[in-house]
């Protein structure tokens, strides 16, 4: 399951939006924030790799992000 606060943190840390991260895997803005509201459920481990590099994630980070079995 995806952390999807860690995410958002690590976008607002980037000064990176929805917008510009539905952009950069190339879906629609509304797209991006369904997949944000459904805790990430849909985010593909392609899309998964394309936000890891947007943000500079360490391989820590990822693993944090996106196969964090102990979500808060």
């Amino acid at each position: 399951m995806v952390n999807i606060n860690k995410l958002r943190g690590k976008m607002v840390e980037c000064g990176v939006s929805m917008e510009q991260m539905a952009k950069a895997i190339n879906v629609d803005k509304s797209t991006m924030y369904r997949k944000m509201n459904e805790e990430g459920k849909n985010i593909s481990i392609k899309e998964a790799t394309i936000i890891a590099e947007k943000l500079g994630l360490s391989y820590t980070e990822v693993n944090d992000i996106f196969f964090n079995l102990d979500v808060a």
